[in-house]
């Protein structure tokens, strides 16, 4: 008798720069299986992140769309996303150049601003959350 070489369920895989390949879904669910297929320093991080964000807006909505995490507001559309990159993972506030002060990375996309966060940065949580209360109170984009 043969073994069967599927597993009950399968891991997710990493794509280039080890970002984790979720099947789209809402809830919180598939937001903590991207954070646990995070790799290495990056999954405490995504937990964290994930902490500031429930904190700072209770009752957010969550995705994972096109292998990222998205935070919103019923109704408003998604104020936050990020995505692991082989260095750093990048937080997308898509409203961001309303927030004050304005999150240090630019986009192409006009509104768009983001923060990249390295392993050994100085991780400033005061103002992430900051940021993230007052993204939440902007229009959300709806994806």
């Amino acid at each position: 008798m043969a073994k069967s070489t599927k597993s009950a369920k399968a891991e997710p895989k990493l794509l280039s720069g080890g970002n984790p390949q979720i099947a789209k879904g809402y809830g919180d669910a598939p937001v903590q299986a991207y954070i646990a297929a995070m790799p290495g320093w990056k999954r405490e991080v995504g937990e964290r992140l994930d902490a500031l964000i429930e904190r700072a807006v209770p009752g957010e909505h969550k995705a994972v769309k096109w292998n990222s995490p998205f935070y919103g507001v019923e109704g408003e559309g998604w104020f936050l996303s990020f995505h692991c990159f082989t260095r750093y993972i990048k937080v997308a506030f898509f409203r961001g150049l309303s927030l004050d002060p304005v999150p240090p990375g630019e986009s192409k996309s006009k509104d768009t601003r983001y923060l990249d966060i390295h392993e050994d940065d100085a991780f400033d949580e005061a103002q992430f959350s900051a940021w993230v209360k007052q993204a939440s109170q902007l229009p959300g984009e709806r994806m």
